[in-house]
């Protein structure tokens, strides 16, 4: 048994506006870093720092780069599926090195890194939805 859409919600699923606001949602936690990045650059060498990563300028260039290009692609829904995939890989990448809940021992903190870590999973499965999206969307054209 399947459940017919109605009428209204159908014609605001199709809208154009919707798919643009879902995307600026979407990457809306990247491009609001990459550009805080550019903003406060030695603000983002120390968090690079502190997660251990080197060298620390190619890898807040390489994540600013990631974060805003990845996030104008997606919304400009130009190279969809790249764009998707290089903000999800990014997004798996920092969620194990930043979140990694299993080596917290206070229990309570370790219950909220790990709600952080399966919200960062969730974004993946939205990246990954709007890629299957985007290509669909080339093909029917």
């Amino acid at each position: 048994m399947s459940l017919n859409t109605p009428a209204p919600i159908a014609a605001v699923l199709k809208a154009p506006a919707l798919s643009i606001l879902a995307r600026v949602l979407l990457t809306l936690p990247y491009w609001w870093s990459g550009l805080s990045k550019l903003l406060d650059v030695q603000g983002a060498f120390a968090e690079a720092a502190h997660l251990g990563l080197k060298p620390i300028q190619l890898v807040v260039a390489l994540t600013i780069l990631v974060q805003l290009g990845g996030s104008i692609a997606l919304l400009l829904g130009r190279f969809g599926w790249p764009a998707a995939g290089a903000l999800g890989v990014f997004t798996a990448l920092a969620t194990l090195i930043a979140h990694p809940f299993w080596t917290v021992a206070d229990p309570t903190e370790r219950f909220h890194a790990a709600n952080t870590f399966l919200e960062h999973l969730g974004l993946i499965g939205g990246f990954m939805l709007a890629a299957i999206l985007i290509e669909r969307d080339r093909i029917s054209r």
